[in-house]
């Protein structure tokens, strides 16, 4: 294959192995904008304490394992009210601390990368959690809220359907059954039209960049010799600005890790790399897209800074543990992915069933109208 069709051969694969988890994502968000009433998300995650964002953490790795999907998540939670910081953690634990995720760093990497990227998950959350305490700004958190907000809304009126967010909590109670999954079903293509020119760029921009980017490019970004506390601190700075460039999400970045592991980045610098999977550059359109520029800028930065100073953390203890493994270890450059009758196929036609399931839900919802359905 010439190398236009290897990008899209890799953008495709790239796409079919997150499939299920923008399924689950964008059905969890959907969940929550229909069944979920702002005073109960107010109730769970409305604060900043240590029960909220435990509670945050804990779902954010029980659900989607996709970045793009757990930013719709999140989105649709922090609009019901729920706290920032809450918000934050759920982003990050979904993306860093759920199964599948570690299953991938074990096999190309090593059981100490997975305990690692664990310890720094929860450190990272801790930094981040001081950060926004410190610094955010009065009434930041009010205007994301109302953008957040605005954007549904817009959303929900521009479309074609009656029945589509379901976001009217005074309705809640008094719509049927029928009528409130119909409305899980609309909310969830409102999702899917949001973020798919995103998700469409991410996925294609990522596929040419393995395809296309030499190994040596990637290694001349980061410093492998001098001083190593000024190595250790480059490091963990550029692995998060490699990510942003690469454009991979979630587990798509752990093969991406294992190529600058075996080509003399930081142990840190590794960790600091995977962590950067929600600033990658489609996401941070979408942050824009949802809370507005300056909430999404600040958003971003509290991120990278978190990203970075975790990175730094885990490589010193582990240093002085002595855990830091041999690069031999490294699987190196991915392997051309392939079809295979494995959890990712079996989990991805569950995905399309649903998908199916929905859309006839939305179909005849829209064919058995009633004026007291939805949100429009």
């Amino acid at each position: 294959m010439n190398w236009f069709t290897s990008g899209l051969y890799s953008a495709f694969f790239m796409f079919w192995e997150t499939l299920w988890a923008l399924v689950l994502g964008f059905g969890i968000s959907a969940l929550v904008q229909v069944f979920v009433s702002k005073e109960q998300m107010a109730n769970a995650l409305g604060r900043s304490g240590l029960r909220e964002v435990a509670f945050a953490t804990i779902f954010g790795a029980a659900s989607s394992s996709c970045s793009y999907a757990a930013t719709s998540a999140a989105r649709a939670a922090f609009s019901k009210g729920a706290a920032l910081v809450p918000v934050l953690a759920f982003m990050f634990a979904s993306t860093n601390l759920v199964f599948e995720l570690g299953a991938v760093l074990w096999v190309f990497l090593g059981w100490t990368f997975v305990l690692a990227e664990v310890i720094g998950a929860f450190a990272l959350i801790a930094i981040m959690w001081l950060i926004v305490r410190l610094t955010l700004p009065k009434g930041l958190a009010d205007e994301a809220r109302a953008h957040a907000q605005s954007i549904e809304e817009q959303s929900c009126h521009g479309s074609h359907e009656r029945s589509c967010c379901g976001s009217n909590d005074d309705n809640h109670a008094m719509q049927p059954s029928q009528s409130r999954w119909a409305s899980v079903a609309s909310a969830f293509f409102m999702e899917w039209s949001m973020l798919w020119k995103e998700l469409i760029t991410g996925f294609l921009i990522a596929g040419f960049a393995m395809v296309l980017v030499p190994a040596e490019w990637w290694r001349g970004l980061f410093l492998t010799g001098g001083p190593a506390g000024l190595r250790l601190i480059e490091n963990a700075i550029v692995g998060p600005i490699i990510a942003v460039g690469s454009f991979v999400c979630s587990v798509g970045n752990i093969p991406l890790a294992s190529l600058l592991w075996s080509h003399g980045i930081s142990f840190g610098g590794v960790i600091s790399f995977i962590y950067a999977d929600l600033i990658i550059v489609p996401l941070l359109l979408i942050y824009r897209k949802y809370y507005g520029l300056r909430a999404a800028a600040y958003i971003s930065i509290v991120l990278f800074v978190s990203m970075v100073l975790s990175g730094i953390a885990v490589d010193l203890l582990f240093a002085g543990l002595g855990l830091i493994p041999d690069r031999a270890i490294a699987m190196g450059p991915m392997q051309h992915a392939s079809f295979a009758w494995n959890y990712t196929t079996w989990l991805n036609i569950a995905a399309m069933v649903l998908v199916v399931a929905l859309v006839y839900l939305r179909k005849t919802s829209k064919h058995n109208h009633s004026s007291h359905s939805g949100c429009c």
